[in-house]
């Protein structure tokens, strides 16, 4: 059930440690965040078939659990990056996603989904949809409670975590699951001098964010991947028509999908390496064996991909941060592909002299008024100074931020109950998901959901990656709940 039905002070007795009459309830598994990370802990936690199924809350403020920061878009240049046939909330079954399409005849009004090789690449909003339809009867019948509210403070309370919301009430839950969206952006510090300019937008992800650029706006884009992508299908798609500069430190783009598809390539985890060089070198090797085999780049890093788990676990964390420095940049523009119709609306663009993409920083900012003066330091040292009419930053989530992105998440950090990564990617876990205390000791009733433990799993930004890690996390909470079902 949505509790938006429900006044705050009918909320506290359901959710308090004791039921009626002292006794001891059924254990309550609370989850921040119903983006897929949560929702799918959620949805396979629930079907776990148990006779005496744990209470699970999920704590989402928007209307349905499953859409989350990327699958909430009304977007329509915003579409999945990897095939429909790909996606899927069941690990074990791929092709539910590319089923639940059929069945619903779900892109009848969008035919520039499908590609001329049968593939399907449709909009982003319509996998939300997917998996809020997969939810809501879990949702309905009580299975799954949907807490619509945001989450204000999170504290031990004796054994229990007391979680107070914005609709003024207060959960006691046996087991924690964080699963919140990435931070913002962080606004690169020569940009800052640009905050409250009516056309500089600090994250591009917020509803309504472009709208105040104009169709012939001189456009600075501060970042090369997904989300800049995003951006100039999205401004192009309402009449924008000025020229565009792109800029990164290495001006690396995001790269499309293999012409024709490939089945994954290579060896990885016969001889796992124990270094970023190691790495470097077997991967150049590979994708030299698999051009021998007419294949290309893309087949090497899907299995890559597909053994990203048991590669990092093989490194040690100074090799991890080697290639967080390092390496990162180019490995998520060969990893994380834009769709083909992204890819040619950039293709256009760039061809046609509207867009350029340059190795390049902003060395310095002049501001008169609305007008904007930005330097560019081109990566060979040369400087360019350009007028812009607005700029979008899109570096992509601070990732190193996380613990001080909400006030909840830093109190927890504050009192000892999480720490960041040492990579940097996230929150400190185990191999069970666990998250780590200040003292480097797991909290077997605190566990990280998605992308936010991806410096203990690795690759956890796709899709594929994520719902299989949901499957784990609610496999363990279902052991830990068996367990306390049976020490009481």
């Amino acid at each position: 059930m949505n509790d938006d039905t429900f006044p705050s002070s009918a909320f506290l007795p359901a959710s308090s440690p004791a039921g009626p009459g002292g006794a001891r309830r059924r254990p309550l598994v609370a989850i921040i965040g119903g983006g897929i990370s949560g929702a799918g802990v959620a949805y396979h936690l629930a079907l776990q078939g148990r006779e005496h199924p744990p209470a699970i809350t999920v704590f989402e403020p928007r209307a349905e659990l499953g859409r989350g920061l990327a699958y909430d878009t009304d977007d329509p240049a915003h579409r999945i990056n990897v095939p429909a046939a790909r996606m899927s909330l069941l690990p074990e079954h791929q092709g539910d996603f590319l089923e639940w399409i059929e069945l619903n005849d779900a892109i009848a009004d969008d035919p520039a989904a499908r590609r001329a090789d049968g593939a399907i690449f449709p909009r982003r909003q319509l996998f939300g949809r997917y998996v809020a339809s997969a939810l809501r009867p879990l949702v309905e019948t009580g299975a799954v409670r949907h807490r619509r509210a945001l989450v204000t403070d999170v504290e031990r309370d004796g054994a229990f975590w007391r979680i107070s919301d914005s609709q003024g009430g207060q959960t006691f839950a046996d087991y924690l699951v964080i699963a919140t969206s990435h931070p913002s952006p962080s606004t690169p510090s020569a940009l800052l001098a640009l905050a409250g300019h009516p056309r500089f937008v600090a994250d591009a992800t917020e509803p309504g964010a472009l709208d105040a650029i104009h169709p012939d706006a001189r456009l600075l884009v501060v970042g090369n991947g997904l989300t800049a992508a995003d951006v100039v299908a999205s401004l192009e798609s309402v009449g924008h028509r000025g020229a565009v500069t792109s800029i990164s430190r290495r001006g690396l783009r995001s790269r499309g999908h293999a012409p024709v598809q490939q089945e994954p390539f290579g060896e990885f985890e016969a001889a796992p390496v124990h270094s970023a060089t190691q790495l470097l070198r077997l991967v150049r090797q590979t994708i030299r064996d698999a051009e021998q085999s007419g294949l290309t780049w893309h087949a090497v890093l899907d299995q890559l991909r597909g053994h990203g788990h048991a590669i990092w676990r093989a490194l040690p964390v100074p090799e991890r941060r080697r290639i967080v420095r390092h390496l990162r940049p180019f490995w998520d523009v060969h990893r994380f592909r834009i769709a083909p119709q992204v890819e040619e609306v950039l293709d256009r663009a760039v061809a046609s002299g509207r867009m350029e993409v340059l190795a390049a920083s902003v060395s310095a900012i002049r501001r008169q008024d609305d007008d904007i003066s930005v330097v560019l330091r081109l990566r060979n040292g040369v400087l360019l100074e350009r007028a812009y009419d607005a700029v979008v930053v899109t570096t992509g989530p601070a990732h190193g931020g996380i613990l001080n992105s909400q006030p909840w998440l830093k109190k927890l950090h504050d009192l000892g109950h999480l720490q960041l990564d040492p990579t940097g990617l996230g929150i400190a876990c185990n191999e069970l998901s666990e998250a780590l205390a200040g003292d480097g000791r797991p909290d077997p009733t605190l566990l990280i959901s998605g992308p936010l433990a991806r410096g203990t799993f690795g690759e956890l930004m796709g899709l594929p990656q994520i719902t299989e890690h949901t499957v784990f996390v609610a496999g363990e909470l279902d052991t830990k709940v068996e367990k306390s079902l049976k020490s009481h």
